[in-house]
């Protein structure tokens, strides 16, 4: 264990710089330990919001057809390992370890004042995993933007873009179409993409796909879908149609998300990774994925989600609204400093009968109080634990609680829950 701590530790200094978007440290690091993501296949998946939805149901269903399947996503609730898995288990702490020791020890040995980021070494670390494990296919999402970031070094089978929204405005432009382009710089030569984007964005990507000579796979024109139910949904495909298959994911989002990640799915099949239909329909409804609508408590109801941004916000507020009139609302919020905070706080506000302003142990959090005032609602709170507490005591076992905002918001709500519910 004290080894594990100690690699963290080192493992966590790399975030003292922040993000440092660029692909040459990325690229360094990776032939040091012999390029292993040029020996893995891959399937790349970014966009803005629904990304690591549709990696983990991808995922899902490749496993069901009992594919070796590797997973790196970003970022990770409680445990580091949570970010790198192999046929759905984490990678062990020992493995941790040995890999960044490994990585490490060749990175010292060359250029010990050599500069790069967490998520570089993060990065080789999963690689150099995958290729370890001999996975058949490694499932890789993008960490920010796509043109720049660490993961865009391979050249995979395929290609997602799930939206784009306003995020990370900062690194990737502050109007739709820059932000576009830099999700669109996954987009290989010849390679397929996949992709649910809509108006400017579509624009965007399509010219993108032309100059490249890729094909474009785009939601309403190539494949669809009608949902059915709650959770129901018929999809109509490249080669097939599938009626009435239900996803275990909640929020009429994840029916779009199982779509696109279907389509992937289509075209994997043509790549040497075919999947049956009874396959598809058995792995759909097994998929799970925490802090996304997760149910952790019934009575009272809660529920953790991580909308980290407006659309997610939007996503958020169309499901409480539409899914628990009824109920009395108490919304724990916890966000980032450099998010449109204030449009997520509009959104929050206006589907909660209780606010609760509280932020996560981390740098990068809004200290509440800068938000206090400008709801009528808003209660404002230290640390997760302390809102949870204040939520518990106002709650019936009829309400509903969500807690949301950020993901470490989550991680954090989740370590502490069995303490207070």
């Amino acid at each position: 264990m004290a080894y594990y701590s100690e690699t963290l530790n080192y493992l966590y200094s790399l975030e003292k710089s922040g993000i440092l978007l660029g692909l040459d440290n990325i690229r360094w690091i990776l032939g040091l330990i012999g390029n292993p993501h040029e020996s893995i296949k891959t399937i790349h998946i970014g966009g803005t919001n629904g990304k690591g939805s549709v990696a983990t149901i991808i995922e899902t269903i490749l496993m069901e057809a009992g594919y070796r399947v590797g997973k790196y996503t970003s970022p990770h609730l409680i445990s580091f390992t949570e970010r790198i898995r192999v046929d759905g288990k984490e990678i062990g702490e020992d493995e941790v370890v040995h890999l960044t020791g490994f990585i490490r020890e060749k990175v010292e040995k060359e250029d010990k004042g050599r500069f790069f980021t967490f998520f570089d070494f993060t990065t080789a670390l999963a690689f150099e995993y995958f290729r370890r494990k001999k996975t058949d296919i490694g499932v890789i999402e993008v960490g920010l933007g796509g043109r720049l970031d660490s993961t865009n070094v391979i050249k995979p089978l395929l290609s997602v873009i799930t939206n784009v929204a306003y995020d990370h405005m900062d690194y990737l432009g502050d109007d739709i179409s820059s932000i576009a382009r830099e999700k669109a710089g996954i987009i290989k030569e010849g390679i397929p993409l996949v992709t649910g984007v809509t108006g400017v964005p579509k624009d965007v990507i399509e010219e993108t796909c032309s100059k490249l000579d890729t094909r474009m796979y785009l939601l309403h024109r190539d494949f669809e879908y009608k949902r059915t139910g709650d959770g129901l949904f018929t999809y109509k495909g490249l080669y097939n149609t599938y009626e009435n298959l239900r996803i275990s994911l909640m929020g009429d989002h994840q029916i779009e998300n199982g779509a696109v990640a279907l389509c992937a799915i289509e075209i994997l099949g043509t790549k040497g990774f075919p999947v049956g239909e009874s396959v598809l329909r058995e792995a759909l409804g097994n998929v799970k994925w925490p802090g996304r609508l997760e149910v952790v408590r019934r009575e009272p109801l809660l529920i953790l989600d991580g909308a980290h941004n407006v659309d997610g916000a939007i996503t958020l507020s169309r499901f409480i609204s539409n899914r628990y009139r009824d109920k009395k609302k108490i919304l724990i919020f916890g966000v980032m400093k450099d998010k449109d905070y204030r449009g997520m706080l509009e959104i929050i506000s206006s589907i909660s009968d209780i606010l609760i302003l509280t932020r996560p142990d981390v740098p990068r959090a809004l200290d509440p109080r800068e938000i206090g005032g400008l709801s009528d609602k808003g209660i404002v709170t230290g640390n997760i634990k302390e809102a949870l507490t204040i939520a518990r005591s106002m709650a019936s076992k009829e309400d509903l609680i969500v807690v949301t905002g950020s993901f470490f918001t989550i991680g954090e709500a989740k370590k502490v829950l069995d303490e207070i519910f």
